[in-house]
Formats: structure tokens, C-alpha cells, sequence
């Protein structure tokens, strides 16, 4: 996520009713079709409301004259609903003091509660509440990412959070307290974690946990240049060394091991960015990283528990030109509704971020130019990224957080920003327009931004945003796009597969056709999403049929089912796999 220039290295309101519990029989009603396919944008409408909401986390990045690289890269955030209230709750990951300069071998630690992660409650006004010290989930050293699962399937989702020297592994207890179970669950890992992702590897009705790292490094003193004006320069990436991910399985009985070499997961990357699904089509989870100046790596599930990095052959690991670029965040999901996930990976100015469509053959199609996203995206750097149906059409758009690596950019190139606006792009049905300036003032910031989490945080069928920013302020960001479309959102419920149903592949049907979506808390930057599958309908008032098919092999159907609610969906105990 660096950048090179002039022969130095730069591094470069009030809640609906909480969920209910409800049955999926079927249910007769009436379809009305969607509108047709136009080419004309839909602006959305996002408001902060940040201070109403009593969120008040400030990021410590712990900025120094020695510009480490630890201090750039800024740190994710989590909803999720860990009190099963049917409310989400925002958990945000945080830094730790640095000296400066710092010495060799140093394993930075928070001193106070100005470097605390945070866990804020939501509670029924749609007010936010400050539970971290209940929770126990105040954090120790230099964190930087989360991945939310619920790794025992004991129905509360636990939470585990990567940084630089150590990641911690904690037990959601049930009763709004955490338990550091790092030592005893064997998920320590070491070096500088990054993005981690919940995904069952073998479908043995556990989650996995695969552990990005970044680069090997450590508080040395590289110099790496100075700009024109004298300014001391963040190192490339280049200079750095990849390293390897850290894939845990799960053992059970609250115990993990360590696998990436068994099971092939252990190609050497520079990993900022994980998102899973199944591109393929053989019903067997896959894991895309985004790579930061490096190749970008793909790995094809081959069903028996082992991987294989296909990258190349999928034409994902270079851009258009045959190019790489500096990979940071990424998600995996069909915007096109053809059944086949594709994949996007953003990253630094003059580089355009990737979009890879789906050829449905293995490989994939680098469609930046002809989608619209590369003319949108040249003079920006992009992190933290989500395909989500902000206007309820039946087609996933596309929230980008934005700001460049380098603090001092603009000092040699003017056209460029440290801190920008996030990026709002509607999906036409026939490429993707930037309708950023018409949505909302929250896109005429400028921000230093980072991690993104996404989810319908007041139950309302419009999908909100959460952003944390490098060194500064966290945003709240509320979804008020007027439209008269309809939405369903589903909360799976796994029993023979695990039980948040990640790697669950759902195809939604109404008169307009078939859209898809596949369960998972990871993809953005950093962070984890609400794990609940959000369908924006169109004009239909609700689904003519939806097909799961379940981790297990399990193929779940249903039938007129009505729109404007969130539906959880219990996977049957057993049920022939549908051929």
C-alpha cells in the first residue's frame, strides 16, 4: 500500500423491534416485479451520527518523528451482536504508545484508556453505551484488526483481534463479560498480524481462524530518504521481507493448531486484506487475500482440507497491465447477480482499484476500466471497501474509505490527499457511477481513512456503516437513502454447520430474478461486518424463493416469503444434498 516518488521510498435515532425469532414455513403473497434495469444512479443518503449516538473512540496510531511503519496503517472495527439483543454493537480495535525512537525487539503496550479497544452497547433508544471495562476487553498491546465468530457454537459470538507481536483470542461468556482464552486455545501466533477471517476449512462444523501477517520487521532504524523539503520518508514495503499466514484450526474444546503448511496455506504474501467464498462453483470455500505490492493470492479449496494458490492462473494476481499495486482492502461478493462471486482489491493513487469479474471458467475478467471504477478510483487511495445495496435495488454497490498512506503526499504532489472523502458508487446494472457528492455531506470529508464495517445497525432494510480513521476520530454513519424498495435480511442460524452459517451460499429469487449472497464477517480492511445477509428487493414485497446451501452440503429452500423484516433460518438437522 506504498508509493514511490522522486527516486525515494514513501510508504507509500430509535431502534426498530429487536429481532424475533421466526418460523420459515411458507407463506402465500402477492409479487409485484421490480423496475427495470436503468442506467440512471441512484444517490444515497448517509448522515454521521456519531455524536447523538454517544460514540466517542479516538484511534491512537502513536505517530513519530522516526515514521515507523507500524504508525500508517491505521485499525479495523467490528458489529456484531454479542448480547443477542437483535441490536449490533460496535467493537473498535486500537493502538499503543510508541517512543521515539523505539528500541529493537520492543513489543509496544497500552498504558492507559486512551489506548483501549473499545466495545460500545447499543441500547434501545439507539444509543450507544461504553462497556469495555465490564466486558473486559480493554486489549494490551499494538492492536490492529478483528475477525467476529463464533468459534464453540455456543450461540454468543467470541472475538479475536491481530496486531503487531501477539493476537488475542476472547471467549464471549454469555453474559456480557470476555475471557482472554489466547493461552489456552494455542492463537497466539507471532510477528505483525493484520486481517484475520472466521471461515470453516474442512466443514467439520467448526471455525477456522486464518491469521494475515504482514511483513517481517521490527523498530529498525531504516532510513529510507528524505522528501525535497527534508522530511523523512515512511519505508516501501520492498524493503521488507513477506511473510506467512497463520491458519488455525479448530480442535474442539476450545483448542487450535496450527496448519498453514499442512494444508498448503502458507504461500509467503504481504497480507492486508481477506475475504472467502466460492468462486468456483464446486461448492468448496475459497480465500482471497489482498497482497500489498506483491502478487495478489487466490486459494481454491480442493475438498479434502488442503489449498492451492491459483492466483495467476485466475488472473487476479496483477491488474490489467500485468502490473502489481499495493493490495490493502478487498471483498468477494456477485455484483452482477450471476450467480458467481466476483472480487475487488483496493489500493494506492494512480493505481485504480482492481475489479475482477467472475468468468465463471476459474478465471477472472480485470473490469476496472469498463465497470467505471478505474476512472473513479485513479487519484485515490482506498482501505477499508464493502459491496453492499445501499438503495434496496437487488444490486450491491460499492463503500470505499479512502486516504493515502503518506501524511506528507501533497508536498510533491498536489493532485494528491492524505486525508479524502469516502467513495459511494451505485450499480447500475450497467457499470458503477460515482454518486459521492449527491450523498450526503458525510462524503464531503475528508478523512485519513481506514477500517469499514457495514451492517443495519437500527434495523430500518438500509445497510449503515461504521469507519475508524488513522490517528483520529471514528464515524457512525446512518443510512437515510429515501426509496420505496423493499429488503430482507437473513440471520442464519447453523447446527450441522457451524453456527453463524459462514461459507453459507444464499440465492434469493423474486419476479425480477435471482441475486446471491454468501454468509461471512470478513472482507473491508481490518474489520468484520454484521454476518447477517442483507437483500435489497426492488419493487417486490418479498422473495418468490430462497435456496441455502449450508456448509454441511445441507440445500434449504423456501418459499414466499415475505419482504421488510430480518428472518432468522434455523438449518434443518438433516436433508439430503440436492443434486
Amino acid at each position: 500500500m506504498h508509493f514511490r516518488a522522486a527516486g525515494f521510498c514513501f510508504l507509500g435515532a430509535v431502534l426498530a423491534a429487536p429481532l424475533k425469532a421466526q418460523t420459515v414455513s411458507a407463506l402465500p403473497m402477492p409479487q409485484t416485479a421490480a423496475a427495470p434495469v436503468s442506467a440512471k444512479a441512484t444517490p444515497g443518503n448517509f448522515v454521521d451520527i456519531t455524536q447523538r449516538s454517544h460514540v466517542n473512540f479516538v484511534g491512537q496510531a502513536s505517530h513519530t518523528a522516526s515514521k515507523y511503519l507500524l504508525e500508517t496503517m491505521g485499525s479495523g472495527v467490528a458489529l456484531f451482536d454479542y448480547d443477542n439483543d437483535g441490536r449490533l454493537d460496535i467493537f473498535f480495535v486500537n493502538g499503543a504508545p510508541l517512543s521515539d525512537p523505539t528500541a529493537k525487539g520492543t513489543i509496544p503496550q497500552k498504558t492507559g484508556p486512551k489506548y483501549w479497544n473499545r466495545l460500545y452497547h447499543q441500547k434501545p433508544d439507539g444509543t450507544f453505551e461504553d462497556v469495555t471495562e465490564k466486558a473486559g476487553l480493554q486489549g494490551t498491546g499494538y492492536d490492529m484488526g478483528v475477525a467476529v465468530g463464533d468459534y464453540d457454537n455456543d450461540g454468543y459470538d467470541d472475538l479475536y483481534v491481530t496486531g503487531y507481536g501477539g493476537n488475542h483470542l476472547y471467549h464471549n461468556n454469555g453474559n456480557g463479560t470476555f475471557t482472554d482464552v489466547t493461552q489456552s486455545s494455542g492463537t497466539g501466533g507471532s510477528g505483525w498480524s493484520t486481517s484475520a477471517a472466521w471461515v470453516d476449512l474442512d466443514n467439520d462444523g467448526l471455525l477456522d481462524l486464518v491469521v494475515l501477517r504482514y511483513v517481517k520487521w521490527d523498530f529498525d532504524d531504516v532510513w529510507c530518504g528524505e522528501h525535497r523539503d527534508g522530511y523523512r520518508a515512511y519505508c516501501h514495503p520492498d524493503v521488507f521481507q513477506p511473510t506467512t499466514p497463520l491458519v488455525y484450526h479448530n480442535d474442539g474444546g476450545g483448542h487450535f493448531t496450527e496448519v498453514s503448511a499442512k494444508i498448503g496455506l502458507d504461500k509467503p504474501g504481504k497480507g492486508l486484506g481477506i475475504a472467502i467464498g466460492d468462486f468456483d462453483g464446486d461448492n468448496k470455500v475459497d480465500v482471497a487475500i489482498a497482497n500489498d505490492s506483491m502478487l495478489e493470492q487466490l486459494y481454491r479449496g480442493k475438498g479434502d482440507g488442503t489449498f492451492e494458490e491459483v492466483g495467476m492462473s485466475a488472473e487476479i494476481a496483477v491488474d490489467g497491465d500485468g502490473r502489481t499495486y499495493a493490495g490493502m482492502g478487498i471483498d468477494l461478493q456477485d455484483y452482477d447477480n450471476d450467480g458467481l462471486p466476483d472480487l475487488i482489491i483496493t489500493n494506492l493513487a494512480n493505481q485504480k482499484y482492481a475489479l475482477y469479474h467472475n468468468n465463471g471458467d476459474g478465471s477472472f475478467s480485470y473490469d476496472s476500466y469498463i465497470s467505471g471504477i478505474g476512472g473513479m478510483t485513479l487519484l485515490h487511495s482506498g482501505w477499508g471497501i464493502h459491496f453492499l445495496d445501499y438503495d434496496n435495488d437487488g444490486r450491491k454497490d460499492l463503500l470505499v474509505v479512502q486516504g493515502h498512506d503518506l501524511d506528507t503526499i501533497e508536498l510533491n504532489y498536489p493532485q494528491l490527499h492524505y486525508k479524502e472523502p469516502m467513495l459511494l458508487a451505485n450499480n447500475t446494472g450497467q457499470g458503477f457511477v460515482d454518486v459521492s457528492a449527491e450523498s450526503g455531506e458525510v462524503f464531503h470529508q475528508a478523512w485519513a481513512g481506514r477500517g469499514l464495517a457495514v451492517g443495519d445497525l437500527d434495523n430500518d432494510g438500509l445497510v449503515d456503516a461504521v469507519v475508524t480513521t488513522n490517528d483520529g476520530p471514528a464515524y457512525v454513519l446512518r443510512n437515510q437513502t429515501k426509496t420505496g424498495n423493499h429488503w430482507l435480511t437473513l440471520l442464519l442460524v447453523g447446527h450441522r454447520s457451524n453456527r453463524d452459517g459462514i461459507g453459507a451460499k444464499i440465492k434469493l429469487t423474486t419476479a425480477a430474478g435471482s441475486q446471491y449472497v454468501t454468509v461471512t464477517t470478513a472482507g473491508s480492511y481490518l474489520s468484520s461486518s454484521d454476518k447477517r445477509a442483507h437483500f435489497g428487493l426492488g419493487a417486490s414485497k418479498g422473495a418468490q424463493s430462497i435456496e441455502i446451501r449450508w456448509p454441511s452440503g445441507t440445500v434449504q429452500t423456501l418459499s414466499n416469503v415475505p419482504g421488510d423484516q430480518v428472518l432468522r433460518i434455523d438449518e434443518p438437522a438433516s436433508m439430503p444434498e440436492k443434486h
